[in-house]
């Protein structure tokens, strides 16, 4: 199983805030931490007329106004569909904010010289990461022919330092398949990683898990967590015209849930998830 090791990567800058709640910001008695956190996945920097435009996901991204992003679907050096760009270290640039990239793939370059083909999920954060991994859970690949599932990198997870208190963030990108039974062992894996990593630190999970709520795979998750948008109308894709939610932001149980909406933007094909949350400084 490839794990890969990192920490804190980009220095953070100040970015202007445009939704109603602060970001991260302690309370009265000085032990609760307030947290907006986010999840997007960003459709190799296409919006839903399928144009490639970083700087429009950049100003959406702004305007959320979070502390962390979780994103899916991000390019380094792909392919030209995203002008052979890094999206990771650009969007974090862009918004001032620290990065931890985890590819799914990890290809040799077209050309000599060129830097590697890398394609997966990066989380961004304005606070420091104290440690970060990118663990690898099932998957069943769409780059070799007759794939079986196996372990594969792409579930990367960081620890920040939110004025004290220690999340472990997480972001996923589960199967997209319309059989569920990779997402099935996905969710198994996911749970087992969150269980041996989190002990009595608070957890955050971001994502398309390409499930609704219901979903029977997605059963064992709300058995631990609990989903910030649980009972909610709100649905997140397609972005146009959006009939279904499968972005989520889910929180162990210690993690409060103060507010969560679905910012209407076309700059993606689909919308964020934001959640308003509150964690316990220290222990």
């Amino acid at each position: 199983m490839r794990r890969t090791f990192f920490t804190a990567a980009l220095v953070a800058t100040a970015v202007a805030a445009t939704l109603s709640a602060p970001p991260a910001m302690a309370d009265a008695n000085g032990r609760d931490v307030r947290l907006r956190v986010a999840t997007y996945n960003i459709h190799a920097g296409a919006g839903q007329n399928g144009r490639f435009d970083l700087a429009r996901q950049v100003e959406a991204m702004r305007a959320l106004n979070a502390d962390v992003i979780a994103l899916q679907e991000v390019d380094v050096h792909w392919d030209a569909r995203s002008e052979w760009r890094d999206l990771a270290s650009e969007l974090a640039t862009a918004l001032g904010m620290r990065v931890f990239f985890g590819p799914i793939y990890d290809l040799d370059p077209p050309a000599d010289g060129k830097p590697r083909r890398q394609y997966g999920n990066a989380i961004l954060t304005r606070y420091p990461i104290l440690y970060a991994e990118n663990h690898s859970i099932t998957r069943l690949s769409t780059q070799t022919p007759n794939p079986a599932p196996e372990p594969a990198p792409g579930f990367p997870e960081v620890v920040v330092n939110a004025k004290g208190a220690h999340v472990h963030v997480y972001g996923t990108h589960l199967d997209y398949r319309q059989d569920p039974a990779v997402r099935q062992l996905q969710v198994a894996d996911t749970l087992k990683i969150m269980a041996e990593r989190g002990g009595l630190d608070p957890q955050v999970l971001l994502g398309d898990f390409n499930a609704r709520p219901d979903a029977p795979e997605l059963a064992p998750l709300w058995g631990e967590l609990t989903d910030a948008m649980a009972g909610k109308p709100d649905l997140t894709y397609p972005a146009e015209a959006p009939d279904r939610r499968i972005d989520y932001v889910a929180v162990s149980r210690t993690v409060g849930i103060r507010a969560t909406q679905v910012p209407h933007t076309p700059a993606s094909d689909h919308l964020p998830v934001v959640a308003d949350i509150t964690v316990k400084r220290g222990r």
